[in-house]
């Protein structure tokens, strides 16, 4: 008989997760605010509920996938949420972009009513999602994160355990730190070259192909050449993480250069009300400063 797990968020990359899990054999109940990710969870074969409390009910293991910390600890703690679906030993994996501080007092909380936590952030965009092609960095005690393992490989290509609780939320910070500057670099040589008059199709070939290549290039490079930005990612989630990143650096007194300018430019198209498209969309708020054509 299939082991039955639950999930709560099934937005743009809480439908990847089911989707692999339930390939993967598992039963999937899950639960969203929205409607419409409901139906779609119904589609894939997957069974929604009422309820985050629901999604916890008569299962060993929950994924949260949620916008921020603070709607991870409103879906556990808040009426008819997860804590009161739980039984003791559950474990919960919260796959959200986080604040460390909110992971580590979530575990500290959730302890105390026996309910195991991993803070499980996974690096990828929601289009690598669908491919597997992601990895989870988690942060938790070493036998929680192998009782995990079997969950976490339905829908990563590899996880890794980074330490205590929080220690999982601050490295995923670290990865959208170094990611935000490759693309910055990405975005500011494109527009360099569109405005030399150079052929972006044949730049961008170039540069995927050069010493500076990476992932997200050959990913996000085509998007901002097509000013294509169906979202695999969002400006107000890509913000929302700088400003946490930002957080830190403060917290342990490290230089956040990058980041700072990185939160500039997103703060920039975010108010040109691009908040809800993919977080590359900034690359219009450069075209912009180089005088190109608005196509946004």
């Amino acid at each position: 008989m299939a082991e039955r797990v639950g999930i709560v968020g099934v937005g743009l990359m809480g439908q990847a997760f089911a989707h692999h899990l339930l390939k993967s054999g598992f039963e999937v109940q899950g639960f969203d605010i929205d409607p419409k990710r409901m139906s779609q969870l119904r589609e894939q074969g997957g069974i929604p509920v009422e309820s985050a409390a629901a999604a916890a009910r008569g299962v060993r293991w929950v994924l949260t996938s949620l916008p921020t910390s603070d709607i991870v600890r409103a879906a556990v703690f808040g009426p008819q949420g997860i804590s009161e679906g739980a039984e003791p030993g559950m474990l919960l994996a919260d796959a959200s972009t986080s604040r460390p501080q909110d992971s580590e007092k979530l575990g500290a909380e959730l302890a105390a009513r026996g309910i195991r936590f991993l803070d499980a952030a996974v690096s990828g965009t929601s289009a690598m999602a669908w491919k597997k092609d992601l990895i989870v960095i988690a942060g938790g005690v070493d036998d929680d994160f192998e009782a995990c393992r079997p969950y976490f490989a339905a829908f990563s290509r590899a996880a890794y355990h980074m330490g205590p609780i929080g220690s999982g939320a601050l490295t995923k910070l670290i990865i959208n730190l170094i990611l935000a500057g490759n693309r910055l670099a990405l975005a500011e040589g494109l527009v360099l070259g569109m405005k030399a008059g150079v052929d972006g199709e044949s730049l961008l070939t170039v540069l995927q192909d050069g010493a500076c290549s990476s992932k997200t290039m050959i990913d996000k490079g085509p998007k901002m050449l097509k000013g294509d930005y169906t979202p695999q990612g969002q400006v107000k989630i890509s913000l929302k993480d700088a400003r946490l990143t930002l957080e830190q650096g403060s917290r342990f007194g490290s230089p956040m250069l990058i980041t700072s300018l990185w939160a500039q430019i997103q703060q920039a198209a975010y108010e040109k009300g691009l908040g809800d498209y993919d977080s590359v969309a900034y690359f219009e708020v450069l075209r912009e400063l180089a005088g190109l054509p608005k196509r946004v």
